[in-house]
């Protein structure tokens, strides 16, 4: 991902949005990286800052990369600039990480249990930051971006199952076995724990949230996660 701010020539910016990056290597290189940018943003005068964070990213968060997004958050508040921080819920997109394997085989490994996830769309949540960024709000404000309803692991696999007309078992499993089912399927080792916080998250109620800030912001609604489904069923089924 890319960082939008303005060059330390460029006085008196007006308002700037930071795109968390994609470095995940929770030695707080990526933490560093946001720091610089906000330093950067307070130094060329900026108005406004607005960041794309994730939702609940408090220190308890069980995400291993949660503080990354909430030390960013608490450098935006410190640098005195008014700001806009968008806590982006999981993606749609998200499910092509697990859904095709799980249609293939029949079984969807988890450690959710009925935690909830209310996906959304990330051309959904683009279009209600854009709108943010866009519009003339000067007040510091956290929006949650969310879609439209929260499901659990079975229930979105009875969704996938009515798209699709492939049966899906969910099995549910401790973290511990997970991230060795992870690993020996050839998730890296280093990898594997990161993607199994997430399914510790969501059995802990912290992703469950429904918010309407998508529509709020952009005047639309959300893309529904059955939309998203059949929208996708030649590239989920194969």
């Amino acid at each position: 991902m890319t960082r939008r701010r303005s060059s330390r020539h460029s006085r008196g910016a007006g308002r700037v949005l930071i795109i968390s990056t994609g470095e995940i290597d929770l030695g707080g290189k990526r933490l560093k990286q946001h720091e610089n940018a906000v330093a950067a943003a307070r130094e060329a005068g900026v108005s406004h800052l607005l960041y794309t964070s994730m939702p609940n990213p408090e220190p308890v968060s069980p995400v291993l990369f949660a503080g990354d997004h909430y030390g960013t958050e608490q450098a935006i508040k410190a640098s005195g600039i008014p700001y806009t921080i968008f806590r982006n819920g999981w993606y749609q997109e998200n499910l092509f990480m697990s859904l095709p394997h799980a249609i293939v085989s029949g079984q969807w490994y988890t450690s959710a249990a009925d935690g909830r996830i209310a996906h959304g769309a990330r051309d959904d949540m683009a279009v209600a930051i854009a709108a943010g960024l866009a519009s003339g709000d000067t007040e510091s404000t956290t929006y949650t971006l969310t879609g439209p309803q929260a499901y659990t692991v079975a229930e979105i696999a009875a969704l996938v199952t009515d798209v699709t007309g492939r049966p899906i078992e969910v099995v549910q499993l401790s973290d511990e076995a997970l991230t060795d089912g992870l690993t020996a399927a050839g998730v890296p080792s280093d990898f594997a724990p990161v993607v199994v916080s997430f399914d510790t998250n969501t059995r802990s109620g912290r992703i469950g949230v429904v918010t309407d800030a998508i529509e709020t912001l952009s005047g639309k609604k959300p893309q529904s996660l059955k939309q998203f489904l059949e929208a996708n069923k030649a590239v989920l089924a194969g």
